[in-house]
């Protein structure tokens, strides 16, 4: 069964939901498998969001979007992709963590440059986005990112009961309601962030 399918269960129920082959526990339980600034932004979430975010270790070699769905049994509808842009107006430059579902693709050029009020938009190269998050590239997720930085998210994502996304090492993915990651602080959720890929 993948995840992103209808699953007939307690709301309350979710390991061993429609994550049929990813090992899921509390992330609280399981810092060996987050970078440290995503184990340090999970503690510091409300009780009530802590049991909803589950990690599962998987095999790095598989942590790029397709490889891992298709490894994984995961839809790739339920599955997010997290990228770092660099907006530029003169001297100012501003930095962004975008989420959005891997069924889009991010309108950098258009939504995400006008969001950051900048004349030009363009992804970080992968030395800076892994050196300022302290998170290995192909992991990078937004829990955790630095406290300065814009955040992102796809309307389309806040209403998924569940959404694989790094967790911030190439060796694990985090699980956790779309909700939850609207309410992350610091967290922008904008319509029309990206399109669906043709």
């Amino acid at each position: 069964m993948r995840i992103g399918a209808d699953v007939d269960r307690p709301a309350n129920d979710r390991r061993g939901g429609p994550v049929s082959t990813l090992e899921l526990t509390t992330a609280l339980q399981r810092p060996d498998l987050l970078a440290p600034p995503v184990a340090d932004a999970i503690a510091a979430l409300p009780p009530e969001h802590l049991e909803r975010v589950l990690v599962a270790p998987i095999d790095p070699d598989l942590a790029d979007t397709a490889a891992f769905c298709a490894a994984y049994d995961v839809a790739p509808e339920a599955s997010a992709n997290c990228l770092v842009v660099m907006g530029k107006r003169g001297d100012v430059v501003t930095t962004a963590a975008v989420l959005v579902l891997a069924t889009t693709r991010a309108d950098v050029n258009g939504v995400v440059r006008h969001l950051l009020d900048a004349r030009k938009a363009s992804f970080a190269s992968t030395d800076d986005a892994t050196e300022r998050t302290g998170m290995e590239y192909g992991g990078i997720t937004p829990i955790g990112v630095p406290s300065d930085w814009r955040v992102f998210v796809d309307s389309r994502i806040v209403d998924l009961p569940e959404v694989i996304v790094g967790a911030g090492i190439r060796g694990a993915k985090i699980a956790l309601p779309g909700a939850v990651l609207a309410a992350l602080p610091g967290v922008e959720v904008i319509d029309g962030l990206a399109r669906p890929v043709a």
